[in-house]
């Protein structure tokens, strides 16, 4: 067995949690749906997730490679993993974040230009690329061999559990933005509550590391 299912579960509800932290993917997506209409943003999100599919493919045959070559890597890449994860906590509470569902002026575009422009967005996001290589690190076990495979089950959990929250971001866009609008003390306590979860979730994984030495 790859992964036990409490290990799947903890690493779904951390990648939950990491997709509902306001990002370039995110704000593309919702800004398109508040713009143009529910249909333009699943088109954007459609292009997000093939960005996804190609972040995970070099992610994973990298990894692979890496960890098999340099078996000592593979504690670097998880305190620093640890590390961005604190990273982004501190840039979910930080002043001045930046707030997804404030509709930004795009153009209306047609469905070939939205999906491209979703593809490129999550393609050049180097966030993305960082996630993959610091965070998957954290939930592999290289002794028990088939670390593609392994990269491969949480990429799929992962970018399911993107496709899906975003969609349902993407839908209800205007509904959340009016209630946001209404409610500036709710998108507040949101962010802090993504930052603790986040800066929680990485201290566990030192924690947990240095126990296992």
């Amino acid at each position: 067995m790859l992964f036990s299912p409490q290990e799947l579960a903890l690493f779904a509800i951390a990648a939950l949690v990491l997709v509902l932290t306001p990002g370039p993917n995110m704000v593309y997506c919702v800004s398109r749906s508040l713009t143009q209409g529910p249909r333009a943003g699943l088109i954007s999100l459609s292009g997000v997730v093939l960005g996804f599919v190609v972040h995970l493919l070099a992610a994973a045959l990298g990894l692979t490679a890496l960890l098999a070559a340099v078996p000592l890597a593979f504690d670097a890449i998880r305190y620093a993993g640890a590390a961005y994860l604190l990273w982004m906590a501190w840039q979910a509470v930080k002043p001045g974040g930046a707030a997804p569902f404030e509709a930004r002026n795009l153009p209306h575009d047609s469905p070939r230009t939205l999906f491209l422009m979703g593809f490129m967005t999550n393609l050049l996001n180097p966030k993305v690329a960082m996630f993959y290589l610091s965070f998957f690190p954290q939930f592999l076990h290289p002794e028990r061999g088939q670390l593609l495979q392994q990269s491969l089950t949480l990429g799929a959990v992962q970018i399911s559990t993107s496709a899906a929250v975003n969609a349902l971001l993407v839908l209800g866009a205007a509904r959340v933005a009016l209630l946001l609008n209404r409610n500036a003390a709710w998108m507040r306590a949101q962010r802090y509550f993504m930052g603790t979860v986040l800066g929680l979730l990485a201290l566990k994984l030192l924690t947990e590391k240095k126990a296992a030495a």
